[in-house]
């Protein structure tokens, strides 16, 4: 039931095309992100050019879900549900997560977004989130412990003075959104399973601008800090490689997302 799943090359390849469909669908969402837009036209958006490139949008219809993604904004860090009465305005922050599947194999990616008049704080708590996830990245390579890669995440988070939310998790990915094991943003080095070639996870810093204490509202989704401060989060799907590892959702050339 916990077992790790090795995936062979025809499977990544297959989550490749997945995650770089979403990579240059991403790349396309700045410019439909500004004052006055609500978070259901964006969703409805990411859903459209997802299903044009070949994608099935995995989150809809994930239990009692409904949307094509998430957007979270400004204290929510995850699982923001889509909706015509959310309304953007100058100096939010806004987060989009998303998993999409190509013949049946996933990616699951998320990014930040500012919106007008960038706030400094969420600035500087974007660019810590997204710090702390190349670092982990960087870490990964066969032999290397699950933790090791958890911890290095909570130093760089923590070092900077944010917090690193708990109740949320990074996990494996494969033919389902959620495969074994889950990848904590915090722990000790030098524990849990022995990262080997072809293992494939969602690696997601949450991170928070003070208390890392969140509540999940009466929809059942959506989940804020405690204490109203800003929430981040990033993530990649990702794939260990011979040496290292192979970021699935990321592509070199972003001039590629004028084409969707």
């Amino acid at each position: 039931m916990n077992t790790i799943l090795i995936k062979n090359k025809a499977s990544i390849e297959k989550m490749r095309t997945a995650g770089h469909i979403l990579a240059r669908i991403m790349n396309t969402m700045s410019q439909h992100i500004s004052p006055g837009v609500s978070t259901a036209e964006l969703d409805q958006i990411f859903e459209q050019k997802m299903r044009a490139g070949g994608l099935n949008p995995e989150c809809k219809g994930y239990g009692t879900y409904k949307n094509a993604t998430c957007i979270s904004v400004n204290d929510v860090v995850v699982h923001g549900i889509p909706s015509k009465e959310i309304i953007l305005k100058s100096g939010d922050y806004v987060k989009i997560d998303v998993v999409g599947s190509y013949k049946g194999y996933c990616a699951d990616m998320a990014r930040g977004f500012f919106v007008g008049e960038i706030n400094p704080t969420a600035a500087r708590l974007a660019s810590v989130a997204q710090r702390a996830l190349d670092s982990a990245i960087k870490k990964i390579a066969p032999g290397v412990r699950l933790s090791d890669i958890s911890a290095c995440i909570q130093q760089e988070v923590e070092n900077a003075g944010f917090g690193v939310v708990r109740y949320f998790a990074g996990h494996g990915i494969g033919k389902s959104m959620h495969e074994a094991p889950d990848f904590p943003n915090y722990g000790k080095p030098g524990q849990g399973p022995i990262l080997r070639e072809g293992m494939t996870f969602a690696i997601e810093p949450m991170i928070t601008e003070r208390s890392y204490d969140i509540h999940i509202l009466a929809d059942g989704w959506t989940a804020k800090t405690v204490d109203g401060g800003l929430a981040a989060h990033v993530e990649d799907t990702v794939v260990v490689t011979k040496n290292g590892a192979e970021i699935l959702t990321r592509i070199e050339n972003s001039q590629e997302s004028k084409t969707l």
